[in-house]
């Protein structure tokens, strides 16, 4: 493998495994493991299943039989999707949910990313009492881009009373801040483990209890019937134990949010033409999305990584594409579209990475 950069402030994209996600998914390599048979080895892999189930389910806040296991997010995003005829989203929802539901309405943003909710208000008064059941609220709790935070109980609030279900994806939020799902009014939400330190390929849907939805897969009726195909065990004993370590590391985020913005006042005390986006506003403490001047975010990304840091351009889900950012031209951040970078930390993030990434900058 070619040489690495030695400073990886890009977790929004992939966290490094955790010890402990390794460790699990390590204990159950080798024997057969299929929940479904009834069998010695059937019943320890479903132990391992019930018992990550537990663990996902304790740090979102739900009862471990809301939880059906996915892919990921994207399929997490498109199950949810996919049992409605008419989708409101937001502006700046993943890829993943803005191509599920090319032709949703889209609620607009502000300046900062946020979305207002009487905005949604007045959506869901135009749509007729017939149609609402077969309508869906999706707007993500908080962005990939940016790290900017929805004002999600108003917008609940306001689907419920129109009588429409909401989902959100979760993904960056999960195992940032404390979640309740169970306590949230929400119909569906959206995990993904390998934000969190766990494995790639294994993702969650969050399904609130007697809410009806669509298989996309139709098979051996594993998941309660929501979603065939026998498990993927390794991906998801490296799930639970990733969950379990997160749960205990909320706090380290919140202390994250000092250095980030420690970092973002080193970098705009010292230089005149940097540009943050959403700091204004409620935000993920791990994530800075910012420009420097006229530079394109791809002359950014190779100016960090020949100095040992790495970071990404907006999204980096599309196949190590760059391109403009749909999230900031929501923000009406004109030509700074094609030039904001995204910095994200993760679970073994530390005060250093910060101050070495604002030194970075100010030199560039």
């Amino acid at each position: 493998m070619a040489r690495q950069p030695h400073l990886y402030l890009d977790n929004n994209a992939t966290a490094p495994l955790r010890p402990e996600a390794i460790d699990a998914m390590t204990a159950v390599m080798g024997p057969p493991v299929n929940p479904s048979s009834i069998h010695g080895y059937g019943r320890a892999a479903r132990m391992v299943v019930e018992e990550a189930r537990a663990e996902i389910a304790m740090l979102a806040g739900s009862r471990p039989t809301d939880l059906v296991f996915t892919s990921g997010g994207t399929e997490a995003n498109n199950l949810a999707l996919s049992a409605f005829d008419r989708v409101i989203t937001s502006a700046v929802e993943h890829d993943s949910v803005m191509q599920a539901a090319p032709d949703a309405r889209r609620i607009p943003v502000d300046h900062q990313g946020c979305v207002d909710p009487e905005v949604l208000r007045q959506m869901l008064a135009e749509i007729d009492e017939a149609s609402r059941p077969r309508t869906l609220v999706s707007v993500m709790m908080a962005n990939n881009e940016t790290g900017v935070i929805q004002p999600m109980d108003a917008i609940v609030e306001i689907a419920r009373e129109a009588g429409v279900a909401v989902h959100s994806d979760m993904v960056q939020m999960f195992g940032k801040q404390h979640l309740d799902f169970a306590r949230s009014g929400l119909d569906f939400a959206s995990l993904s483990a390998h934000k969190i330190g766990g494995p790639t390929g294994i993702g969650a849907l969050l399904v609130r209890p007697g809410r009806a939805m669509t298989s996309l897969l139709r098979g051996g009726g594993q998941e309660q019937g929501r979603r065939s195909g026998t498990e993927n065990v390794i991906g998801i004993a490296g799930f639970g134990a990733a969950a379990k370590a997160a749960f205990d590391d909320i706090p380290h985020y919140r202390e994250m949010a000092g250095w980030r913005d420690a970092m973002e006042s080193r970098i705009g005390a010292t230089r005149g033409d940097v540009t943050l986006f959403g700091a204004e506003t409620d935000r993920i403490g791990n994530t800075s999305c910012l420009a420097l001047g006229e530079r394109s975010a791809e002359t950014m990304v190779m100016a960090l990584d020949l100095a040992g840091v790495a970071v990404s351009a907006g999204a980096a889900c599309s196949s190590g594409k760059i391109h403009e950012s749909h999230v900031l031209k929501a923000m009406k951040a004109g030509p700074h579209a094609g030039r904001a970078i995204r910095v994200s930390g993760g679970w073994n993030s530390s005060k250093p990475d910060f101050e070495k990434l604002a030194e970075v900058l100010v030199a560039l």
